[in-house]
């Protein structure tokens, strides 16, 4: 099957993937390497294949988080994670896995970096697992 996206159904996926390591780099910035985990998370995410591979390794300026808190990145990264798995399972379900594997490959690097256990940085990952498998 053959999938094309729309410059905006891209700019969700990119949202979601990227704001999705934000998110973990943000919640584990209190007992772990914030730049670690946004730097891993980030290569992590360079793995992917197939479109949501190409999707992510497009350079985009749309994506546009804000925000100074956890609580405010989360209110962005966890609607755009269910959207870009709908919109990818709506599409081609081989892709939406894809997209879904591939976070899951971000958030197990990201929590390589955790210097002794996180609260948020649990709950974030319990969170970002639930919106990929709410959609």
């Amino acid at each position: 099957m053959s999938v094309t996206l729309t410059t905006q159904e891209k700019a969700t996926v990119r949202t979601a993937a990227y704001g999705a390591v934000s998110l973990l780099a943000a919640a584990g910035g209190a007992t772990g390497k914030p730049h670690k985990i946004a730097t891993t998370g980030s290569i992590a995410l360079s793995s992917a294949t197939g479109v949501v591979g190409h999707v992510l390794a497009e350079k985009s300026g749309r994506i546009a988080l804000s925000g100074s808190s956890v609580a405010e990145l989360a209110d962005q990264v966890l609607p755009a994670l269910t959207a870009a798995m709908s919109l990818l399972g709506r599409h081609d379900p081989v892709e939406a896995e894809n997209f879904r594997n591939t976070i899951a490959v971000a958030i197990d690097t990201a929590q390589l970096y955790q210097t002794r256990p996180n609260p948020t940085m649990v709950d974030m990952t319990r969170k970002i697992t639930g919106a990929l498998a709410g959609a």
